[in-house]
């Protein structure tokens, strides 16, 4: 039986800057556009964190059904380890996607019906990842599918069920969010690199290989703040977006030096910090424009 200290172990809440720093942005752009209402942007940030952790577990219920979690690097797999059954984790994945279901009818309920398809897709998309009969995470197109949900349908929905109106300026903002998100995935999967190739699960990294995944991460960062230079050109304040860049030097410079193994957790873990500090430095900036 699986410790709580497991159990949160295996949520990988090291991974929730991802769901928040989208949320951020997005209530941002509502602010400076004249649309904050409070009761959306809480409900947009819970099911942003109940999908990431559903993610998490269904990913480490699937993988480890695989096989493909036996010998990894870095936070713990509760089926891979086997310190939970894949069905308690499974149910863990459940209880989670429950949990957003019932906030997303909450949010559709003060905004817009429609959002409850939009909801199902991303569910359907975060199991799909590792799980069910095509996981389009064994097909490199994991990052594709992160830029999209963690940047154009998080940033944009959260603008959305505040504001009402689909605004340029939330799918501006969305970009840098979307890639930087990318760039963590692809720091892990840089990190499971090796493990990946001899499973057969065959993602962006193990396609491209090690050189060219790792110029990749860098670029990402690269074209994440120069398109926040761009917004402020029409919106000044959110250059303050641009005060996280310094952040990303020690991950980009481990990763571009060939770092391996555990100095790879630590550049995920720097990729987690620079989209965190982005999204409440560009969120705040564009509050303020």
């Amino acid at each position: 039986m699986a410790t709580p200290a497991q159990w949160l172990a295996g949520a990988r809440p090291r991974t929730l800057p991802a769901a928040l720093a989208p949320v951020l942005v997005g209530t941002g752009a509502a602010v400076a556009l004249d649309g904050f209402r409070p009761a959306p942007a809480l409900l947009a940030l819970l099911v942003a964190l109940a999908l990431q952790v559903a993610v998490n577990y269904a990913n480490d219920y699937s993988d480890g059904k695989r096989g493909t979690d036996a010998d990894r690097v870095g936070p713990m797999r509760l089926v891979g380890s086997g310190a939970a059954t894949p069905q308690q984790v499974l149910v863990a994945a459940l209880v989670s996607f429950a949990v957003a279901g019932v906030a997303g009818l909450a949010l559709a309920a003060l905004s817009s019906w429609w959002l409850v398809a939009v909801g199902a897709i991303c569910m359907a998309a975060a199991w799909t990842y590792t799980g069910g009969p095509l996981p389009y995470g064994y097909r490199a197109l994991g990052e594709v599918f992160v830029f999209v949900f963690f940047g154009p349908v998080a940033v944009v929905g959260t603008t959305y069920v505040q504001t009402r109106t689909l605004e340029g300026l939330a799918f501006a903002v969305s970009v840098p969010l979307g890639l930087l998100i990318v760039a963590i995935l692809v720091v892990n999967n840089l990190r499971d690199l090796a493990g990946d190739a001899e499973v057969g699960k065959r993602t962006l990294a193990v396609l491209l290989g090690d050189r060219a995944t790792r110029l990749l991460f860098a670029g990402l960062f690269v074209v994440a703040f120069a398109v926040i230079a761009a917004v402020g050109i029409t919106r000044p304040a959110a250059l303050l977006g641009l005060l996280a860049a310094p952040l990303a030097l020690p991950p980009v410079r481990t990763v571009l030096a060939g770092g391996r193994g555990p100095a790879l957790i630590a550049a995920l873990q720097g990729a987690g910090l620079v989209t965190l500090a982005t999204g409440i430095l560009l969120g705040a900036g564009l509050a303020l424009s």
